[in-house]
């Protein structure tokens, strides 16, 4: 093996295994006062990470093609790692309370553990390494979703969180077993070659989507998701709904096209049944949550299957509307949960939908954030999720599945309802003690300046769509 062209195809990788290093250091050396700049550390090493990552290579693989680089996974990474710093902005205030400023260091090497665990996930081309990546991204976030421990519930949601995900994962590896046994390879290029769609294969198939299937929060693998985003501090909350599941939902893309290739009618059939479920499921109990946690919950379940959308028909227009989808995507909900985050953190946890009656006579700035946010995940024009629903639905209508694109169309006016609700509250219902007037904190202004940033232009900005576009097709 050339040893000099590690650096260029894992170079995301080796960065951000360097920049944990440094902040563990940083955390051991670092006296009460250097504490204070940890997030600004942290957050400058992490813009670095976005610009390495984002840096076109060419592609090639490494460990005898356990490890793969193509042009496309950077530009995934170099998403998700955005996603990461926009979070870690927003987690600035909470992290400098007097019960967490002791812990920043924890919580910025477990977010970053997980992100590096994303990363080896994503340029697999082994199911050991894509395992060990699974993994590393699974342990740290139940750490993080059970960060606030001497808190009930966030105690409950974290021990719910790793108790799914042992058996999710547990199930996973039972189907790949089952892969191994009847292929007699673990990388993806020669099991795809000796798959016959027997019934142990079709099993295992359902095992392995089983497990990705709870990372994604698709139904009916979902129980987890509301207990654990409402339980969850809110910064891990929204790490959670954004950038978990567009790493798994890119992994899942790659992984039915390039090993279960010769079973496309099957994993076709699941993708429909447990995309309608999806979309159908969460809006219908969306409508009836009153905390916006566990609203926001069942949003993102119903996300999920819109991304879905863009799995089913396997093609290159797919692989661009999952990307350009999760890009909006995470820019929208990153918005709204950076301003929960700040609301809770400036009025001691008011996360209720009544709470925020009002709440445009007081903060007018945020809510009006919030407002374009909440449009652009129901799909509104001229708002980035309008475009990015709209090539989800042209991907999956050129495949031939017109009626399950029909189906997402009568969800979408259902969503749009009860996305309104809480603008509803927010403008127009009137409130005898709305949530008092308050500035927030320089990290969070930064990270919703960044997110209005893609509500607004990644839909209008046509060069961000046909650059995913060129890449995909270049696969």
């Amino acid at each position: 093996m050339d040893y000099t062209s590690i650096f260029p195809l894992m170079r995301a990788e080796l960065t951000l295994t360097a920049i944990l290093v440094l902040l563990f250091l940083y955390d051991l050396i670092a006296g009460e006062r250097g504490r204070r700049w940890f997030s600004a550390v942290a957050c400058g090493l992490l813009v670095v990470q976005v610009l390495v990552t984002l840096i076109p290579g060419t592609p090639g693989e490494l460990f005898g093609g356990m490890f793969r680089y193509a042009p496309m996974d950077g530009v995934v990474k170099g998403v998700l790692a955005v996603g990461a710093l926009i979070v870690c902005l927003q987690a600035d205030r909470w992290l400098r309370r007097d019960d967490t400023r002791h812990k920043q260091g924890e919580f910025y090497i477990l977010t970053l553990s997980t992100l590096l665990g994303m990363y080896f996930m994503i340029s697999a081309g082994h199911f050991l390494m894509f395992f060990i990546g699974l993994e590393l991204a699974s342990v740290p976030m139940a750490c993080l979703v059970a960060f606030d421990k001497y808190r009930y519930y966030s105690a409950e949601a974290g021990a719910k969180y790793i108790l799914c995900a042992l058996f999710s994962s547990g199930l996973m590896l039972f189907g790949i077993s089952f892969l191994y046994g009847t292929t007699g390879t673990l990388y993806f290029d020669d099991m795809a070659v000796r798959l016959t769609g027997s019934p142990l294969e079709i099993l295992s198939l359902v095992f392995f989507f089983s497990g990705l299937g709870f990372k994604i929060s698709l139904v009916p693998f979902h129980l987890w998701t509301a207990d654990a985003y409402q339980g969850a501090p809110t910064a891990v909350t929204s790490y959670l709904s954004v950038v978990s599941k567009a790493a798994a939902a890119f992994v899942l893309f790659t992984t039915l096209v390039k090993v279960f290739a010769p079973m496309v009618e099957e994993w076709q059939t699941l993708l429909w049944v447990v995309t309608v479920l999806s979309i159908t499921v969460a809006n219908l109990f969306a409508l009836r949550q009153r905390d916006l946690k566990r609203f926001m919950a069942f949003s993102s379940i119903s996300q999920a299957g819109y991304i879905m959308l863009a799995v089913i028909g396997g093609s290159p227009l797919g692989m661009t509307s999952l990307v350009f989808y999760v890009l909006v995507y995470l820019a929208a909900n990153l918005a709204v949960f950076g301003v929960l985050s700040t609301v809770e953190q400036h009025t001691g946890g008011r996360v209720a939908l009544a709470d925020y009656n009002g709440f445009y006579r007081t903060n007018p700035k945020l809510a009006v954030m919030m407002m374009l946010a909440l449009f652009s995940l129901a799909g509104i024009p001229p708002f980035a999720g309008f475009f990015s629903k709209f090539f989800v639905f042209a991907s999956a209508f050129e495949a031939g599945f017109r009626v399950l694109v029909f189906i997402a169309l009568l969800n979408t006016v259902i969503s749009l309802y009860y996305y309104l609700l809480i603008v509803k509250a927010m403008f127009i219902t009137p409130s005898d003690a709305p949530i008092a007037a308050f500035r927030s904190d320089v990290g969070t202004r930064i990270s919703l300046a960044l997110c209005m940033a893609g509500v607004l232009l990644l839909g209008l900005v046509s060069s961000v769509y046909e650059g995913i576009n060129a890449l995909s097709f270049g696969l």
